[in-house]
């Protein structure tokens, strides 16, 4: 019934080594802080205690959990952006809704066109954004892009590798996400000093970039060796893609969070803002490296 204690033995391994690091990082912020108020780096760590189990049990119910986790990003997603919508609801919800069967439809009757027209999508509203600029029309693309993001992820198991190596690819996907997103954090706030794109992220620097692609290679090269997803310079190359992909889509929502003159999307997740401040590198990182594992069949 749940194919990942048939094919996810190393993944479970290595979930519980993530959950040590995890307990070992509480443990060592605790002590380091325990004599001053929670901070930013306390909350962020406190929140992955939130997420991570999220993505556990996703990973535990896989396949059905994968789908399960999608429409509840998504729906989240939706509840989220009706805020900075500007309109009617009524109007809102059926675009979220068409958006979001429409998506559904497309993969179910014609999965192999799906890809194709989700992007053609995405382009068309990224254009119109560009020459129209607004909050509903931010709104509408952020909307396609998780969709379309969201969309991805329920095809892994769909790869023509297997259970247990399409099951280990995507808690890779999972891993480098997040881990390049706090690589970025950390190495921005302790060594960060020229920025990237000052008026969209102050926050954003070369030294956090370069932070979050050591620790992508770091992670990609260990993990994916680990769970024998490749060799070496393939492991690289796609650490190297990837974090720069997650990095991009972190700063395009950050883009569109600066044109709604908003800091965080929701106060869903104490320390790391709503759900869409968490899934915006995953936004991109989740297609791109589906891409790159269909071009290497």
């Amino acid at each position: 019934m749940f194919p990942f204690f048939v094919t996810g033995v190393r993944v479970a391994i290595a979930m519980l080594a993530l959950y040590g690091l995890l307990a070992a990082t509480s443990l060592w912020v605790r002590l380091a802080t325990r004599k001053a108020a929670p901070g930013m780096l306390s909350h962020q760590v406190n929140a992955w205690w939130r997420i991570f189990p999220l993505v556990s049990l996703a990973l535990l119910a896989y396949p059905a959990g994968l789908v399960a986790l999608a429409y509840l990003v998504y729906l989240l997603a939706c509840v989220e952006l009706e805020s900075h919508y500007g309109g009617r609801r009524v109007g809102f919800w059926m675009g979220a809704g068409t958006i979001g069967l429409g998506v559904s439809w497309l993969g179910l009757q014609h999965p192999s066109d799906a890809h194709s027209i989700i992007i053609v999508a995405i382009s068309i509203q990224a254009f119109r954004c560009w020459y129209q600029p607004g909050a509903r029309q931010i709104v509408w693309l952020l909307m396609l892009m998780t969709a379309g993001a969201m969309y991805v992820l329920t095809v892994f198991p769909d790869l023509p590798f297997g259970s247990r190596q399409n099951l280990a690819w995507l808690f890779y996907l999972f891993m480098l996400t997040a881990l390049n997103d706090i690589g970025q954090f950390v190495a921005g706030k302790l060594f960060g000093h020229y920025q990237i794109a000052s008026t969209i992220s102050p926050n954003k620097t070369w030294e956090g970039l370069a932070g979050g692609i050591l620790t992508s290679q770091l992670v990609s090269i260990g993990l994916g060796t680990y769970l024998s997803l490749g060799d070496s310079l393939v492991l690289a190359t796609y650490a190297l893609i990837l974090s720069i992909a997650g990095f991009t889509g972190d700063l395009i929502f950050s883009a569109a969070k600066r044109y709604l003159s908003i800091k965080d999307f929701s106060a869903l997740i104490p320390g790391h803002g709503g759900i869409l401040d968490r899934v915006d590198s995953l936004v991109l990182t989740a297609p791109f490296l589906y891409c790159l594992l269909c071009s290497a069949e």
